[in-house]
């Protein structure tokens, strides 16, 4: 048996592995700079790691369904007792990941299966997936975004994949003085003591960012694709519908759906939601930053 303990934008988690065929730590890199010798609170759940655990049969299940998510398909079935069973697919079809959860996801198994390829990327999705619906009820959203920090203050980017948010940030990070790259794929936002943070989180795709720091955050920012560069910060109702499709959700189950909507409103109630019109160049990250960040910054230094 190995045991792992980890704070995530300072939420407890504890993964126990029973009989795997793989080191946890080997599959948890990730994760390693969020581990803690003791945890400090509540948790916010537990996950055990057993191969041996099998698929419950659909005579004690109902199909939800089965959704893409570009990097293979999930199967997503409502359990007698109110809880969910995930099977995780990767982009060949092949099952990489069983798991089961409780109603709130405070308790949950999961079986992984075959290469070490295969279980990192099940393991990784499980994670994840089971991190952004327990957080649900502690004001807490995961948000498909890159995020920058610059002067004590974070902002994500938000867009389509492909559109250019990395791009973005990397032009912040070239052309404005005093940014750093906080993750290039799954921040986490939460509301602690009515304050606004967003925290670096162990998932940040393609882009191996797994930073266990925080900032406040500043403003969020869609990107469009654009012939000219200009900001253009949204209504209250368009900020909504802009945010909300970034965050990971459940829309099938109407009390963890109803949580993250919640967050998303106290989101667009503290913190300005911008679109940048852009082109791919140093002159947008100038015109962003000059855009967003003002009322952050008393002093606001900028270089071609």
């Amino acid at each position: 048996m190995q045991t792992y303990k980890y704070r995530i934008a300072d939420l407890n988690v504890l993964i126990t592995f029973i009989h795997s065929k793989i080191d946890g730590t080997l599959l948890l890199e990730s994760l390693e700079p969020f581990r803690v010798e003791e945890l400090d609170g509540e948790l916010l759940f537990e996950l055990l790691v057993d191969d041996s655990y099998k698929v419950i049969p659909k005579e004690h299940c109902e199909r939800i369904k089965v959704f893409d998510t570009g990097n293979g398909d999930t199967v997503v079935d409502l359990l007698d007792d109110g809880g969910y069973q995930f099977i995780i697919k990767d982009t060949n079809k092949a099952s990489c990941a069983l798991l089961q959860t409780n109603k709130d996801f405070s308790k949950c198994r999961c079986a992984l299966n075959g290469n070490f390829s295969m279980r990192n990327f099940g393991l990784n999705n499980v994670l994840m997936l089971v991190y952004a619906f327990a957080a649900a009820r502690r004001n807490t959203v995961l948000i498909h975004a890159s995020v920058v920090r610059k002067g004590g203050y974070g902002y994500p980017f938000i867009a389509k994949s492909g559109t250019g948010k990395s791009t973005q940030v990397s032009m912040w990070l070239r052309h404005i003085p005093g940014c750093d790259l906080m993750n290039d794929d799954n921040p986490i936002v939460r509301f602690v003591d009515g304050e606004c943070w967003i925290y670096g989180s162990p998932w940040s795709g393609k882009t191996p960012c797994y930073r266990n720091v925080r900032a406040k955050l500043g403003a969020v920012t869609r990107i469009n694709r654009s012939e000219k560069n200009y900001v253009e910060q949204q209504p209250p109702i368009k900020a909504f519908a802009s945010l909300l499709p970034s965050c990971s959700s459940m829309k099938w189950d109407k009390e963890v759906y109803d949580l993250i909507c919640n967050t998303v409103t106290r989101i667009v109630e503290h913190v300005d939601i911008y679109t940048l019109h852009c082109q791919p160049n140093a002159e947008a990250a100038q015109v962003c930053y000059k855009g967003i960040a003002a009322k952050n910054e008393t002093n606001v230094e900028i270089t071609a």
